[in-house]
């Protein structure tokens, strides 16, 4: 029985779970939406969130907590820059979670998971 063990253990050991989540908080900083199953979106959020705050708070030791996770310079420099002035005055709930389908291989609920409030980088035509 496993009660009161928090998380998902997604089929992974500590490591490799360490090491995916790592990737994707520095992808979804950098790119500010990804796309990824269900699961992995609702297990990212918490992280997004945490980074986002400690970059709201902006001092070196916050720096040091965030550059842990985060191993990307410049995504940890945007994240304590660009992203940190943008959600100043939000208290929370920096990140929004789409269902977008089932995947064609293997038919697993896909979600996209995005910022809010992000800038769209495609500019249009209009």
């Amino acid at each position: 029985m496993r009660h009161r063990k928090s998380g998902r253990r997604l089929g992974r050991d500590s490591s490799h779970r360490k090491a995916l989540f790592r990737n994707m908080v520095t992808s979804l900083m950098d790119h500010e939406l990804i796309q990824t199953t269900d699961a992995k979106a609702k297990e990212l959020r918490g992280i997004a969130d945490r980074m986002i705050t400690l970059g709201k708070r902006g001092d070196l030791h916050a720096r040091r907590q965030a550059e842990a996770v985060i191993k990307d310079k410049a995504v940890t420099s945007k994240v304590f820059g660009e992203l940190a002035e943008r959600y100043r005055e939000r208290p929370g709930g920096y990140t929004r979670i789409i269902k977008v389908g089932n995947r064609v291989g293997d038919a697993a609920p896909v979600s996209i998971i995005e910022l809010v409030d992000r800038v769209d980088r495609v500019e249009s035509d209009d």
